[in-house]
Parts: structure tokens; sequence; C-alpha cells
């Protein structure tokens, strides 16, 4: 469902995958090949939301900005895991929020970083680029491996192609 929320219409690239049960709202801009999973929301109505190309936004997430003093910037290549709250922040190319992360006003996670599932990222910190953190409140523990980036970069092509066949309606239609 999309929504204008007073004079603000969300801008969405032709080829966005917005699930049914899915809100966006306002001041929402989403670039090429991103989605927006089942009983997400985006909503951009105190402040700006802008999310770059191919970054999945998975089921249950909630995305929303602070009044007048922080928008949210999600990058390139971007994945939120399930259940993923981000609240005025920005999310450079290639994070990667773990399943039930948060991530709160004026927080930076640089390219390639990369919040733990279950962790919350205080107000204000930054997780550097190619760094892994985790815990409640959550510290930068290590840099991530090899395999962890081939991971995030998988994740990004895997769901590139999925809303790909959820936007075929011979592939995905009500019953």
């Amino acid at each position: 469902m999309i929504y204008r929320y007073k004079d603000k219409v969300p801008q969405l690239a032709p080829d966005v995958f917005v699930a049914e049960n899915a809100t966006v709202i306002g001041d929402v801009k989403i670039g090429a090949g991103s989605g927006i999973w089942f009983h997400s929301i985006a909503r951009g109505d105190v402040h700006s939301i802008e999310i770059g190309e191919n970054s999945n936004v998975q089921d249950h997430s909630v995305l929303h900005v602070t009044s007048g003093k922080f928008a949210l910037h999600i990058g390139n290549n971007c994945t939120l895991g399930h259940r993923v709250t981000v609240h005025g922040c920005t999310l450079k190319d290639f994070a990667f929020l773990g399943i039930g992360s948060t991530v709160l006003d004026g927080c930076v996670i640089e390219e390639f970083g990369f919040l733990a599932a279950g962790s919350l990222l205080a107000p204000g910190k930054v997780i550097p680029a190619r760094m892994l953190a985790m815990g409640s409140p959550a510290k930068v523990i290590r840099e991530i491996t090899a395999e962890e980036e081939t991971m995030m970069r998988t994740i990004v092509q895997r769901y590139k192609d999925l809303k790909d066949v959820y936007r075929d309606p011979e592939s995905f239609r009500p019953l």
C-alpha cells in the first residue's frame, strides 16, 4: 500500500517490489531493483527516507525518521533482515543488518558494516567499514571475513532475483 502524506508522494523506480501488505508513506524514494517485503513499513511522514538500488527490506521491518532532525538513508545493495528497525540513521552501500536488529538516530553503518542479529546500535554510534558489531548495546568486535562478504553479496542478488519472481503475476498471485 502506497500513500501520499500531505504534499509528499513516494517515488519508486519502475521495478521496485512492494509487497501487497507492506506500507510506504510520504517522502520516500526507492531505487531500482529494491524490495519492501511483507508487513514492512517505510513511514516518511516527518522527514525523508531514501533507499538506494538493489536493497532489500525484509518482512516486518520498520523504517522511520525523527522530525526535522534525522532522515533515513539506505545505500545500494543493503540487506535489512526480518524484523529490523532503523530510525533516522545512515546505512552505506552493502550494509547488512541481521534479523531483529535495531539502529537508532544518528547512527552510521559504513560500507560492508555488519550488525549481528538481535543487536541494538545506540544513538550516534558508528560501525566502521567492513566491521562486525554485536550485542545490546552493540560493540564492534572484529573485521568481517571473506565468507561474510560473500554472503552479503549473495543475499543481495538472491533478493533481487526473488523480487522479480514476486513481481511476475504468473509466479505470485492470490488463489
